[in-house]
């Protein structure tokens, strides 16, 4: 199931807080586009459970607030641990996550930081060792995709707690 990304523009749940403008609305040629983006991630055929974990970890790092409750009901409702969704701030320290997530969290950190020099070559390198060359760009974009989604969703500032997950 292909995740919704709604634009925030709830105003019940929305309080004092209220979201700058309409995601869908204001631009829907773009809005779309980018729906049709995040849905390609989504069917690139990574597991599910990887993606919501990057876009956890990387709307974490950009401190995207709407995105973080977002994806963790979905990451949740797909079937994650509480453990390992409160532990994905401190991912380094814990035994809970598999060698191959623990290079996806690691690249989504280095891309979404994006030093001046890039990814290293090194973490390029590690990252590969638990990815063919088709799923290692897949999970490239999969990290550029939120990141968009939180640079936007903060532009607009959208509000946490208005997130609907669509039925299914």
């Amino acid at each position: 199931m292909t995740n919704t990304m709604t634009d925030g523009a709830t105003a019940e749940a929305a309080g004092p807080m209220k979201p700058r403008f309409s995601l869908r609305d204001t631009a829907p040629e773009i809005y779309q586009a980018m729906r049709a983006l995040d849905a390609a991630v989504e069917g690139s055929g990574l597991e599910p459970s990887l993606i919501e974990l990057v876009k956890i970890r990387a709307s974490q790092l950009n401190g995207c607030a709407y995105c973080i409750d977002m994806h963790t009901r979905d990451a949740r409702a797909g079937g994650e641990s509480e453990q390992r969704v409160y532990a994905l701030t401190a991912w380094h320290e814990t035994p809970f996550f598999t060698p191959r997530e623990r290079a996806a969290l690691e690249l989504t950190e280095a891309a979404t930081l994006l030093p001046a020099n890039g990814v290293s070559d090194e973490l390029y390198e590690r990252t590969a060792r638990h990815f063919s060359e088709g799923d290692l760009v897949k999970l490239i974009w999969a990290i550029v995709v939120i990141n968009a989604w939180n640079r936007v969703a903060g532009a607009a500032r959208l509000v946490p707690g208005t997130y609907v997950r669509p039925a299914g």
